[in-house]
This record gives structure tokens, sequence and C-alpha cells, in this order.
């Protein structure tokens, strides 16, 4: 069952590059007592997500902040060296936590993942955007399979 504005992120750990080598991190840490934009896309490195989702969130970090956001969270099926190294070269520094779900656990406990196997891709983590306020959801924008439109940065602000 995919989760929905009302209910509670489920408990999960994901991993973050830290000094040395990845981090666990529960989904208690990221989101109790904070306001945070939860944004999860398919894949590092691949087009839109490299070009205009992650891009989007980190020109619009400053403006998320003054509205009460705490926090920027990108959420993907990939290992945290990869989210640690493409979030290097994206330049997003401490502005965005690139939170590595490897083995999809976060991601299906929210019923948010999308099935590329037929592409070579595995299972990934859908095209959504999310405003969580102390572990629960208050906004979801779950993106239509190919799509960039409603799960952006500047969409986000629009909801704030």
């Amino acid at each position: 069952m995919t989760i929905n504005s009302g209910d509670t992120i489920p408990a999960a750990t994901v991993y973050v590059m830290g000094a040395d080598g990845p981090d666990a991190v529960s989904t208690d840490d990221l989101f109790k007592g904070k306001k945070v934009a939860l944004f999860g896309l398919p894949g590092a490195y691949t087009p839109t997500c490299s070009a205009r989702h992650v891009p989007g969130f980190l020109e619009n970090a400053d403006a998320l902040k003054a509205k009460g956001i705490d926090s920027i969270v990108c959420l993907s099926v990939n290992d945290a060296f990869v989210m640690g190294a493409w979030g290097k070269d994206l330049g997003v520094g401490d502005t965005i936590i690139m939170a590595g779900d490897g083995s999809a656990e976060l991601t299906h406990a929210m019923g948010l993942e999308l099935d590329l196997t037929g592409r070579g891709l595995g299972v990934r983590c859908d095209r959504f955007s999310a405003i969580v306020d102390d572990g629960v959801v208050v906004t979801l924008n779950r993106e239509a399979p190919g799509a960039f439109e409603v799960s952006s940065a500047e969409k986000m602000l629009e909801q704030l």
C-alpha cells in the first residue's frame, strides 16, 4: 500500500556517506522533530534526476528553509557510495542529505517502488516529493511514470 498524507514514515534504515564510509541512519533520525522536504527519484546519474530534480532542490534550498523546512533529503535505490559521489559531483555539500536505500527497504515500506526490471534497472524508487512534519506525511506528490511535473522543489514551495 502506498503511503499517503497523514501517514507516518515507516521505520527503516538508509545510508549516507560519512567521513569513514557509509553511516546507517534511521528514519527516526531523519524525520523526528523536523520538517523535511523529502524527494525520491529512480536513480543517481540518470538524466532528469541529475539535470532537474536534484538541482531544483539545491537551487531552492534557501527558499525552502525560509518557509520552515529544516532539512532536505534525496532518496534513491542506490548505495551510499554512489549517492555520496553523485552528491559531490552535483555540489550538494551539506545542503541535501543524499540517502541511499540500496535494498529498497524504505522505498518498499512506503509503497513507492518502480519496477524497471524490463529496462535493466531493477526495482527503483518512484519519482515523488513529500513534505514530512515530525515523521508524518503532510503532502505527497507522486509522478506518473516518466513524468516530472509535480515533484519539483518549485511545486513544493507553492505548497508550503
